[in-house]
């Protein structure tokens, strides 16, 4: 694999970072993850607009520009004999003194990759199952939640689905300390009851997600009455509709919700997906597809 880091192709055999880099070190770090159609990046503005943004709440000198971005995916995709992928474009606070700083980061290292995306069309996507989890979502470290290198949550989360056993590819969905849902572990959640999509509000502590956002939007323009707030599991558990969000996999269709220990539900009573999240799933592809941010 070849990605760029700080601007010069290279090959994943060669990558050296320092020790003493900060995101090692400290996990000062952040990261955007989204896909190209037909070879252009998707929603990319918004992704560097919120990079942008919590790179100045952690200090590290670096504003993203989007020009150079684009350029910069395009020689990344030639690189890796891709015509679409899957990107992450992450940037590393640089290379610091051992000990917590008090200045700015001003030489943060910027680190891109691609890799190949998996055929996926909305209309043969199949639906996944989510598992409540037994554990809790951590706070955020400041004031919002940022789309850091600090992961342990998540993948804690996923060891715990493993060890209880559940079904590959089933999505953790975690509740807050107070008891709402909050999100997935690489995904936001939404559910329709009577008509109205439901998702959890930023105050809960979830990554205000870019394909969230889009979609919110989306049903907005399509006629859906949105609402967000805090909620118990119970209000998505009887759900009629659910489906997951994320910038790589757009809008997954959920057939199966389960508690803790594996019991679940089929929201609506069956395993088919639901109209509303049927037609939301193609209109986001379409709007990807003719590079529509509105």
């Amino acid at each position: 694999m070849n990605f760029l880091y700080n601007g010069q192709l290279t090959d994943s055999q060669e990558a050296v970072i320092s020790a003493f880099d900060h995101g090692f070190l400290y996990g000062m770090g952040l990261f955007e993850t989204f896909r190209t159609y037909g070879g252009r990046p998707w929603l990319l503005e918004r992704h560097a607009a919120r990079l942008a943004k919590g790179c100045e709440m952690l200090g590290i000198g670096y504003v993203p520009d989007v020009e150079r971005m684009k350029s910069a995916i395009a020689e990344l995709l030639a690189a890796n004999g891709l015509t679409d992928g899957y990107i992450r474009w992450s940037v590393s606070a640089g290379e610091g003194a051992i000990g917590l700083p008090a200045d700015v980061y001003d030489k943060p290292n910027e680190i891109a990759y691609a890799k190949e995306l998996a055929v996926d069309e909305p209309s043969a996507r199949k639906g996944k199952t989510v598992r409540l989890l037994k554990l809790p979502r951590s706070t955020p470290e400041g004031d919002v939640r940022l789309k850091s290198f600090h992961y342990m949550n998540n993948i804690n989360a996923k060891r715990e689905l493993n060890r209880e056993g559940a079904r590959p590819g089933t999505e953790g969905l975690f509740l807050s300390h107070e008891g709402f849902v909050v999100e997935g572990m690489v995904s936001n959640v939404f559910w329709i009851s009577d008509g109205v999509l439901y998702t959890p509000e930023a105050s809960t502590g979830l990554l205000e997600g870019v394909t969230r956002e889009f979609v919110l939007e989306l049903a907005k323009d399509m006629g859906i009455r949105t609402e967000q707030g805090s909620y118990p599991w119970d209000k998505l558990l009887y759900a009629d509709e659910v489906f997951l969000t994320n910038s790589i996999q757009e809008i997954v269709p959920v057939t199966k919700v389960e508690n803790i220990g594996g019991r679940g539900l089929n929201p609506g009573g069956c395993n088919s997906v639901g109209a509303i999240t049927y037609n939301l799933m193609h209109q986001y592809r379409e709007a990807a597809e003719r590079n529509d941010t509105k």
